[in-house]
């Protein structure tokens, strides 16, 4: 709050207005701070895929073992199949009942668009237990 002018002696009574224009320009440069900084809390996105640590799957349910190696080659239960008989026998394992787990091993150089197809051929068919099977984490020696 301010007082009145010091050089009239008489006039002693205290501003009753309020100064706007301090806390104007304080929430402008806040404004301005936000606006510089909020993009750069949105577009910083890194991705580092960790290990997997978990206990295993002991479930006694039936379920489909489907490797995928760096190259991108199916392997059904062990055994090399093509696009086509893969979607076959998805289709195939989507009509039993109960419906199959499918244990994805994908190699870590596996492409991103490999396990998409495969996904995707698996939720057509109707397969929606998916799981991927990892290796434990091994700690480092000491």
């Amino acid at each position: 709050m301010a007082f009145g002018n010091a050089r009239t002696p008489g006039n002693t009574q205290p501003m009753t207005e309020i100064n706007i224009i301090p806390l104007v320009d304080v929430m402008l440069v806040l404004l301005v701070i936000f606006i510089i900084t909020a993009p750069l809390l949105t577009n910083a996105v890194k991705i580092n895929l960790p290990q997997a640590s978990s206990m295993p799957n002991v479930s006694q349910a039936a379920n489909i073992q489907l490797a995928i190696d760096a190259k991108g080659q199916e392997f059904w239960n062990g055994e090399p199949i093509d696009a086509a008989t893969l979607a076959t026998r998805l289709h195939d394992a989507g009509q039993q009942n109960p419906v199959p787990e499918l244990h994805l091993h994908a190699d870590r150089l596996t492409t991103y668009d490999a396990l998409a197809d495969v996904m995707t051929e698996a939720s057509k068919a109707g397969v929606t237990k998916i799981g991927f099977v990892t290796q434990p984490q091994t700690s480092p020696q000491q």
